[in-house]
């Protein structure tokens, strides 16, 4: 007899996106089929995204309130609704694997994306706003960057942007940085590498598209902080995007082609006892989970992904190491913080709480609910308003402190989404606190400048 949801975490199985049956429509909408009707008799994810209630509505409104009544072209409104947080998987579903239902909504919804791609369905303004390493380009050039940010800035631009890209002209963008993370980064300061039980004594820093080519300020704090605590770093020679938003998309062949970018790279730092920080939890988690499965048997990939860590999963490490630091001389006061999905799905715990904590003079309230900016779901003409829309209750319980008041900071890992609960502040009427990502906070309450 079947038992009624799981006792045991979930496991991932493979994707076995290069077996050809992988692209066949007729087999993937059956499992469609068969998953959503698991989720209409379930129906506990409701709140997560636009995806659930996009199918429940399907269902309470065809002829027999049941699947058999919901037309299979109509299946693909409750996919565009997907844009792969993993919380469903992580966080709510009963019948993930092991239980014998082995419902993987997700990856699911990744195979119908992948057929959707190949299928050539996926437009080319979709294909743009996903290549990263394309946007990043213009960065770092004197006169251009400066000019490109200014023209961004503009309602017309925004206006045919919207036209020519689908980005809705009311979403915050990222500015180009004008200079590269890369070329900013100083060498580190001279010391001894210093293995501990847990965390290998020495860093490479996958830099991510993000913090390249838009925020380098926050990956100079991560410097920072190494440096501060005595851990040598150095950058990953070359890197390119880690090809998450690629994935988004159902462009498998990218991602295989990011991989073989980035993992021979990867692999010789692994090999030479390195810990592999990147401080974009999307991009940690392509190379702790999406890789890995896509890549089981290929040796140098798995070893990167147990040599990936979260920043602050990593500092956390150090410190049951006796390693870390724990002076911080500068209070942080009221922060509220929230935990990206895709950092929940790291499986690792509040490990950014856990150091905010530590700082005396700051109190932390933790939102652990997805911001709904979810990479280009957030910006996306289509998208944008839905993204505040699953965001609102992210925006309204950071902005009440439970120390009262509204917080001195607000910040998530997310760089990304950060700025879209900074959004959601501003068209709420919330309030306007400023913004940091928990490293900033980190640097700065070590009194660092």
């Amino acid at each position: 007899m079947t038992r009624e949801g799981n006792l045991e975490a979930p496991t991932r199985h493979p994707l076995d996106w290069q077996n050809p049956a992988f692209y066949d429509e007729s087999a993937c909408f059956t499992e469609l089929e068969r998953i959503f009707d698991i989720c209409h008799g379930c129906r506990r994810c409701v709140s997560l995204c636009g995806s659930f209630p996009t199918l429940f509505d399907l269902v309470d409104n065809s002829p027999t309130l049941e699947m058999d009544g919901v037309a299979k072209a109509d299946y693909w409104k409750v996919v565009d609704q997907c844009y792969l947080c993993d919380l469903c998987y992580m966080t709510k579903c009963p019948y993930t694997p092991p239980h014998a239902w082995n419902l993987d909504f997700p990856h699911t919804m990744l195979r119908a994306k992948a057929i959707k791609f190949r299928q050539g369905k996926v437009g080319k303004a979709e294909q743009f706003l996903a290549s990263t390493d394309v946007h990043g380009s213009f960065a770092g050039i004197p006169v251009v960057v400066q000019v490109a940010n200014a023209v961004n800035r503009t309602q017309v631009a925004r206006g045919a942007m919207e036209n020519l890209l689908g980005v809705d002209k009311n979403a915050w963008l990222p500015s180009l940085a004008t200079r590269k993370f890369r070329s900013a980064a100083p060498a580190a300061a001279a010391s001894a590498v210093v293995n501990g039980e847990r965390t290998p004594g020495k860093v490479a820093i996958f830099s991510t598209c993000y913090i390249n080519y838009n925020e380098p300020g926050i990956g100079l704090d991560l410097l920072k902080i190494l440096d501060h605590n005595a851990i040598p770093y150095t950058l990953v020679e070359k890197e390119r995007c880690c090809g998450m938003p690629k994935l988004e998309l159902g462009d498998l062949e990218a991602v295989r082609a990011a991989k073989e970018a980035n993992i021979p790279v990867l692999a010789k730092y692994a090999k030479d006892g390195f810990a592999i920080l990147a401080a974009v939890p999307s991009c940690a988690l392509m190379f702790k989970q999406e890789i890995p499965l896509m890549f089981p048997d290929c040796a140098d990939t798995q070893l990167v992904k147990e040599h990936v860590w979260d920043p602050f999963e990593y500092f956390m490490a150090r410190k049951r190491d006796g390693l870390l630091k724990t002076e911080f001389p500068q209070p942080l006061g009221k922060v509220s913080y929230q935990v990206p999905c895709h950092g929940r799905v790291q499986n690792i715990g509040r490990k950014t709480e856990e150091m905010l904590k530590m700082i005396p003079g700051t109190s932390v309230q933790t939102t652990e609910r997805c911001s709904g900016h979810a990479g280009t779901f957030g910006v996306k003409k289509g998208s944008h308003q839905q993204a505040l829309k699953i965001g609102k209750p992210v925006f309204k319980a950071m902005a009440a402190h439970k120390d009262g008041g509204a917080p001195d900071h607000i910040s998530s890992d997310c760089p990304l989404g950060g700025h879209h609960i900074a959004q959601g502040f501003d068209v709420n009427g919330l309030g306007s606190p400023p913004l940091s990502h928990p490293l900033t906070l980190v640097r700065k309450a070590y009194g660092l400048e």
